[in-house]
């Protein structure tokens, strides 16, 4: 079923709406989730809430785009838990290790120079001066905590190739960072 219909469905408040987003789109959900906390019954969970999110946000909300507002809500979800579980406990996940990987550059210094929205808007603006295939494995690795065996293998390229590209980003990141005045 095409995004546009199940948006009506919602909008329109048939409940069905819900069993056609989870046919298409909950082993992307899962996935996202997954990548973050590391554990698949969490993720069941981020899939259920991610779904009821969207029911109550939509009206008034009309996404265009439905697979990257249900990823949005899910990963918003995930890391919100992924938080509160590690405030309880030690996890190790992909976001994890990219957030390690990320930790020289961004960090929560608390400054005020680290306005998130702020941030995000400057990030955004280096991510288009990269390659495609280099603001792809970033948005993969940095966004959805894909690791790099799954980067490579979907850009066809070697594990080492994918390292060197996400290495050479975040480099430029520090220093577009700096240029744009952030202190690091």
């Amino acid at each position: 079923m095409q995004d546009e219909a199940i948006v009506e469905m919602f909008w329109k408040r048939d409940e069905s709406a819900l069993n056609e987003a989870q046919i298409k789109y909950q082993s992307y959900i899962s996935k996202i989730a997954v990548n973050i906390l590391a554990d698949i019954e969490d993720a069941r969970e981020i899939v259920n809430e991610t779904l009821f999110r969207a029911w109550n946000s939509i009206p008034p909300q009309r996404p265009s785009m439905l697979k990257t507002y249900l990823g949005k809500i899910a990963r918003e979800l995930s890391i919100d838990l992924y938080r509160s579980s590690r405030r309880k406990k030690r996890i190790s996940s992909e976001l994890t290790v990219s957030l390690e990987e990320l930790g020289d550059i961004i960090s929560d210094s608390g400054d005020s120079d680290f306005d998130s929205k702020v941030l995000g808007e400057t990030i955004d603006r280096y991510l288009h001066t990269l390659s495609s295939e280099s603001r792809t494995a970033f948005v993969q690795r940095y966004y959805f905590a894909d690791t790099v065996r799954e980067i490579a293998k979907r850009q066809g390229v070697s594990e080492s190739a994918v390292k060197s590209r996400l290495l050479r980003a975040r480099r430029g990141l520090k220093e577009y960072l700096e240029k744009e005045g952030y202190t690091l």
